[in-house]
């Protein structure tokens, strides 16, 4: 696997791999939060997401662009959370 530095063009890029496959999650904002911390506070329902988790983003991101020689070597997760979950469900795609 390549490993490179993040940049903006890379995250349009993660964006057009996922777009259509990842849910685009609403942003939800609670009257309640907002006047017991004093402030405006919006929350990120991450659990509608493929998996329940944001980590299906960059897990579909990656193995959706594997080689063939990289999807015969075969996938592993060190995760017994939502990373491996995400890392499943895209597989599964």
């Amino acid at each position: 696997m390549t490993t490179h530095r993040p940049s903006y063009e890379g995250v349009l890029d993660a964006a057009r791999q996922i777009q259509g496959v990842a849910v685009r999650t609403p942003l939800i904002e609670s009257p309640a939060l907002n006047a017991t911390v004093g402030g405006r506070v919006l929350m990120k329902a991450e659990t509608l997401q493929c998996a329940g988790a944001f980590k299906f983003r960059g897990a579909y991101n990656r193995i959706s662009r594997l080689t063939l020689e990289e999807k015969r070597r075969g996938v592993v997760a060190f995760s017994s959370g939502n990373h491996a979950q995400g890392v499943a469900a895209a597989a599964a795609l």
